[in-house]
């Protein structure tokens, strides 16, 4: 009984010193005083402050559109590079799951050093379009990886049935293969999405001028001091990323127990 009680009151520790920090920066963006030394009374109003400053909008916006680009242009290169890992054989087919697992292990601060040598051996302008590039690229292994499991659990018969009856192997792809994959592939895109806007490292070595997302933008803000704005953004940016977090789990248990029925 004594053991079992330490072990909650352990667990509660680690979710307080987790959580903790988040829950008293929630609680101050909707305080009425500039300074976290006190509380004075309720407001929202640095949230109606927040989506008045012309820099932080600028930041939301590239980071919703390159969040979007990236997820679905990843996921598009990811259903096909797991189709192709997927019909692989041998050791051929271990060496290419060993190289989609490197950036996924590898740190992001090389991963982004990287991308940030490849740009400049190629000329190319940093901004929008390498910031772009090398979130493609840094998503596209978390797809793969979330799609290879719902191929290896599919009917493998099912392309082979469906070809027999007439099909091409495109309409094979689109009407059989693509739906019974379809959960990986949602999943895949969601946490493209979150990794996207979540993303500081690889952002931060590859963008330019004038092209900044909302990381970033926190970052060089709170060198400059800590302003209520900041807590407002935190906020809406951790909400942002728990309800997707959140919905990717809510599937993920659904098809578990849907595979159990």
């Amino acid at each position: 009984m004594v053991e079992k009680t330490l072990k909650k009151f352990y667990v509660f520790l680690i979710f307080v010193f987790l959580y903790a920090p988040i829950i008293i920066l929630i609680i101050f963006s909707f305080n009425n005083s500039k300074t976290l030394s006190k509380w004075d009374g309720f407001t929202f109003k640095w949230y109606l402050e927040l989506f008045k400053d012309d820099e932080i909008m600028r930041s939301l916006y590239y980071t919703i559109v390159i969040a979007c680009l990236s997820s679905v242009i990843s996921t598009l290169i990811g259903i096909f590079a797991a189709l192709s890992i997927h019909n692989m054989k041998g050791f051929k087919k271990k060496i290419i799951l060993n190289i989609n697992y490197l950036p996924v292990l590898n740190p992001d601060i090389v991963t982004a050093i990287s991308f940030m040598t490849l740009f400049k051996f190629m000329s190319m302008n940093f901004g929008f379009m390498t910031m772009l590039l090398s979130h493609i690229a840094f998503n596209v292994p978390y797809v793969v990886l979330s799609i290879l499991p719902k191929l290896k659990h599919m009917n493998k018969y099912l392309e082979e049935a469906a070809m027999d009856l007439g099909a091409t192997p495109l309409y094979a792809l689109r009407k059989v293969i693509i739906p019974e994959i379809m959960p990986g592939i949602i999943t895949g895109g969601l946490l493209a999405f979150t990794l996207s806007i979540d993303d500081f490292v690889i952002s931060f070595f590859n963008t330019g001028n004038g092209v900044t997302n909302l990381s970033i933008t926190v970052y060089s803000m709170a060198r400059r001091g800590i302003k209520p704005e900041l807590n407002a953004l935190s906020t809406i940016m951790f909400s942002t990323v728990l309800i997707l977090l959140l919905l990717i789990n809510k599937r993920n248990s659904k098809e578990d127990g849907g595979g159990l029925m």
